[in-house]
């Protein structure tokens, strides 16, 4: 017999987007269509080598189906898809959108969107321009990169929080939420993975935003790795410690409280001392790479101080990380150094 399996479209197959793929065909209850971008000539043709803590050593696996482009469904009349993982770099500043991006794939009142980013108020473009789909946070630490291309190190366990975003009125009670838990059923049918529904989104985004707007934009600033900004002592006192209070601060003037008192020492504490690890953000600055600076500093940084939370620390450090994302967007013409009439610096 047969089983209906449910139709997946991962966008961003890269080190995170390759071992979802390979944990929902695994699981058996889903057929994968990877969109894969400059890693698509070698896995197409040897498949991905995975190094996994997890799964161990998995050569030559191969998605089901594996595309260059977002599929069209309407145009090349394709059944909808039941979910849609996007698992990209969220660029608020860098055009095209998310939205803009997934929009050919999405069957109205069909398809729920699952958003396995970083960031803060990610969801909210998507519920505007999808008003009839259920849009999904999934607050992600499996930890997988990519190098080179087709070559998956994954050396933290999947572990997953997922739960249906807030402020998506257009929608009957309770859809969102279930199609959560079926998403959660298709990924981890048999309960192998540390996959947890989350009723409370919102606090999850904060509380993984406490490491992120603080060790990633300083490692990004620095071009340094965990340890070395622990073992520096200075640099924990005087930028890391002081951003992990003032995002805290930030999440409580939200209304998102109940964080424990010694959680920013647990979280400066929590990476390895032994490994030299530097946060994607800081791989991305290194690479010249555009960095994820709006979702994880600015959006962050806006709802503090749209409700009088004082942030200096994280507000200098926005102004830097702005100066380093200017300069790629002029190498990949995105920005002109002009000054146009009324400019108050010209």
């Amino acid at each position: 017999m047969t089983i209906e399996k449910a139709r997946v479209l991962i966008v961003g197959t890269g080190g995170i987007g390759a071992m979802s793929a390979y944990a929902l065909e695994q699981g058996g209850k889903a057929e994968v269509t990877a969109v894969l971008r400059s890693n698509y000539d070698v896995v197409s043709k040897s498949g991905f080598e995975i190094d996994s803590i997890q799964y161990g050593k998995v050569s030559g696996f191969k998605p089901a189906n594996m595309r260059k482009t977002i599929p069209n469904v309407a145009e090349e009349n394709l059944p909808p898809y039941d979910f849609i993982l996007v698992t990209t770099k969220n660029l608020l500043d860098i055009p095209p959108s998310v939205a803009e991006i997934i929009a050919p794939a999405v069957t109205p009142s069909k398809t729920a969107i699952i958003l396995s980013q970083n960031g803060l108020n990610i969801e909210k473009p998507l519920i505007a321009r999808f008003p009839q789909n259920p849009i999904i946070s999934s607050v992600t630490y499996l930890g997988a990169t990519q190098a080179p291309p087709g070559h998956i190190l994954h050396d933290d366990p999947d572990v997953q929080k997922i739960g249906p975003f807030a402020g998506q009125n257009t929608l009957d009670p309770g859809v969102a939420e279930e199609a959560a838990k079926q998403y959660i059923a298709t990924y981890d049918p048999n309960s192998k993975l540390e996959l947890t529904y989350d009723t409370d989104v919102l606090k999850a985004r904060w509380r993984k935003l406490i490491y992120n707007a603080s060790y990633n934009s300083i490692a990004s600033l620095l071009f340094m790795d965990t340890p070395r900004m622990r073992a520096s002592r200075h640099i924990i006192d005087d930028l890391i410690r002081p951003i992990m209070k003032e995002v805290i601060a930030a999440a409580e003037a939200c209304g998102v409280s109940g964080f424990p008192s010694d959680l920013p020492e647990k979280v400066i504490r929590g990476d390895p001392t032994d490994t030299a690890f530097k946060p994607s953000m800081c791989q991305d600055a290194e690479k010249g790479a555009f960095m994820e600076i709006e979702s994880i500093v600015g959006e962050p940084l806006r709802e503090g101080e749209g409700r009088g939370v004082a942030m200096p620390t994280l507000r200098t450090v926005y102004g830097l990380l702005k100066g380093l994302q200017l300069k790629v967007k002029e190498r990949n013409g995105l920005w002109e150094p002009r000054f146009e009439e009324g400019h108050p610096y010209a």
